[in-house]
């Protein structure tokens, strides 16, 4: 049974004046947000085989800072197709996982994650973590989902997701700001 754990990348910065979105850096408190979410999940005893990761400047960073609180983690591979890329997309480059891999992390942007969790997990009345991911997929949020089969079985309606945190959940003074 494969287990995806998407996390998308901390609070960048729109302070810089930079050129590119791409190039868009995190902000102090984006930085703080990854190191919280890689502690959180080293605690959790979470083990990655494969990071898949956007190269924007904004999720290198966050890798950084998520390194920094959890520890070492596979190299990631990076895939400019995860730059704003749509959930179909994903779930495509997800099912060309090698079938070796127990648990993947990937790092990338909303609304494509968002979205591809709406896809794949079923709505549900009463799942209060599917809700939640419905109401705001935030920066630095991670959703994990897991389903039966291996990497190609992945379909629409045909995972579970088992977590879902915000920084928030964590460090109350990681939540939005007033």
């Amino acid at each position: 049974m494969p287990i995806l754990t998407l996390l998308r990348h901390a609070k960048s910065s729109w302070d810089d004046a930079v050129t590119r979105d791409f190039d868009r850096p995190l902000n102090a408190r984006g930085r703080r947000a990854a190191v919280t979410i890689g502690r959180h999940l080293r605690d959790e005893g979470l083990a990655f085989d494969h990071v898949a990761a956007s190269p924007a400047a904004r999720v290198t960073e966050t890798i950084e800072g998520f390194r920094h609180g959890y520890g070492a983690t596979p190299d990631p591979a990076w895939d400019r197709r995860i730059y704003l890329a749509s959930a179909v997309t994903l779930i495509d480059l997800v099912r060309d996982f090698p079938a070796g891999i127990g648990h993947a992390l990937m790092v990338g942007h909303n609304p494509g994650l968002e979205d591809m969790v709406l896809l794949l997990v079923p709505d549900d009345r009463g799942d209060a973590l599917r809700g939640a991911v419905e109401v705001k997929y935030p920066t630095a949020a991670v959703a994990t989902i897991e389903w039966d089969g291996g990497w190609r079985d992945l379909r629409e309606g045909g995972a579970r997701l088992t977590r879902f945190v915000r920084p928030r959940d964590l460090d109350a003074a990681l939540g939005p700001e007033d």
